[in-house]
């Protein structure tokens, strides 16, 4: 067990003496063998660390003795290499947000992609709205449409923070295939907002390419509706 002492007697000529600790009733034989650092020169009163051991039956000895402070010191040149490599990605942000023509315009790294993120998003919600407003103004789209197509975005949204609660507590999971569909039929607003909110799935790479795919393929199928570009008798078929 590691022990912190103070060397209150040491016979220089016969190379031992003895460690004061608060932590032991008797004083603690040691020798200079003992010393981790054989270069060292032991002084009375020298705070010292040490690993308590008996042997025979006599009193207390110390080994691996050091003196305080000098731990860090007496580490192998490995493993202070280990610790800088270990320190060197938390560095690495603060050097960034210091490089040349940086700026603070720019930030830093995902940072800046993040921020840029909700501002896609924004412009894609405009024009979403625009086509909807349009179709509601040219009769190609009945308005009822506009209230379900917000009910579709807040069931999407409900079921991938029913995902993100199951997931954590290992429950049973929303398939994908389910999720993206709500998106393909108009969710996909929700399950923007619920990714964002829950942190859930942004992460996943082929998940997220899905999900684009599925708010590409909606806005396209709005687009050609309220376009004229699809007979105006699909919708009374599909009804």
């Amino acid at each position: 067990m590691k022990r912190q002492g103070t060397l209150v007697r040491w016979e220089k000529d016969r190379g031992f003496g003895f460690i004061r600790c608060a932590e032991i009733s008797a004083d603690v034989f040691v020798h200079l063998r003992d010393f981790a650092d054989r270069g060292s020169t032991p002084q009375v009163g020298m705070k010292l660390t040490f690993e308590e051991i008996h042997v025979g039956g006599k009193g207390p000895r110390a080994v691996a003795v050091q003196a305080v402070g000098a731990a860090r010191q007496a580490e192998a040149p490995q493993q202070r290499r280990q610790r800088r490599i270990a320190a060197a990605p938390r560095q690495r942000p603060v050097r960034a947000s210091g490089s040349r023509g940086g700026g603070g315009n720019r930030g830093g790294g995902s940072g800046g992609r993040d921020a840029s993120f909700p501002q896609a998003m924004v412009l894609l919600l405009a024009v979403y709205a625009a086509l909807l407003g349009y179709g509601v103004w040219t009769a190609r789209l009945p308005a009822i449409a506009l209230g379900v197509l917000l009910l579709l975005s807040l069931l999407t949204f409900f079921a991938y923070g029913f995902d993100k609660n199951a997931a954590e507590a290992g429950r049973w999971r929303t398939p994908e295939n389910t999720l993206h569909m709500l998106s393909l039929v108009g969710g996909w607003p929700g399950a923007w907002a619920a990714q964002r909110l829950f942190r859930h799935k942004v992460r996943k790479a082929s998940f997220m390419a899905a999900y684009w795919a599925t708010v590409l393929a909606h806005m396209a199928a709005v687009g050609a509706w309220v376009g004229k570009l699809l007979p105006a008798d699909l919708l009374a078929f599909a009804s």
